[in-house]
């Protein structure tokens, strides 16, 4: 049973937040952040692949809480390895009783319409086109070359002098990036 201030337990600031306690909002927000990384640490524990990976774990607000295990793998990942961590992960979240209440639990993968947020996501695209938005909003769409600790490095087309184009390599660090989605071709 998870405890916070005061050693009251979870299900205690839950009710208060149904009541309208206006204190309760970022601490719950805390609360479901903490629960998040416990289930991340627990997910890890149960990889048997050394290539595969925890890319995030998203509670929802509402209930019943959807919990959601976003995994990857850099040689790629199958439906039998999200259910078997999909059936490990339930025990436990049941022997802990992390989550009072109902929820539901889900283990897949990110899906292609969703942003990078790993360096090893980064490294497992390379040769793939890459949709970046940089913090200062510029976007830049090339092929991505290079996946290292600093950054990646893009092949993009520039607009040169009307509609004739050139290739630009474009190093983008990962502090610079607000977003990162592969580009899916269809070729």
């Amino acid at each position: 049973m998870l405890f916070y201030k005061k050693h009251l337990p979870l299900h205690h600031f839950l009710k208060k937040f149904k009541r309208g306690d206006p204190k309760v909002p970022s601490l719950f927000i805390q609360v479901l952040m903490d629960i998040a990384q416990k289930i991340r640490e627990l997910a890890e524990s149960h990889l048997t692949d050394a290539s595969h990976f925890v890319v995030d774990v998203v509670i929802s607000k509402h209930k019943p809480h959807k919990v959601s295990v976003f995994l990857d793998g850099d040689k790629g990942i199958t439906i039998d390895h999200c259910s078997d961590l999909s059936r490990a992960l339930s025990e436990d979240l049941d022997k802990l009783d992390l989550i009072k209440e109902n929820y539901m639990l889900e283990v897949g993968t990110p899906g292609l319409d969703q942003p990078l947020k790993l360096k090893r996501q980064f490294v497992k695209n390379i040769g793939r086109g890459l949709k970046v938005v940089r913090k200062d909003k510029s976007i830049w769409q090339g092929k991505l070359t290079a996946a290292t600790d600093g950054g990646v490095t893009l092949e993009a087309e520039e607009k040169v002098k009307g509609k004739k184009t050139e290739l630009k390599t474009v190093e983008i660090p990962y502090s610079e990036i607000e977003k990162a989605i592969v580009m899916v071709s269809f070729k």
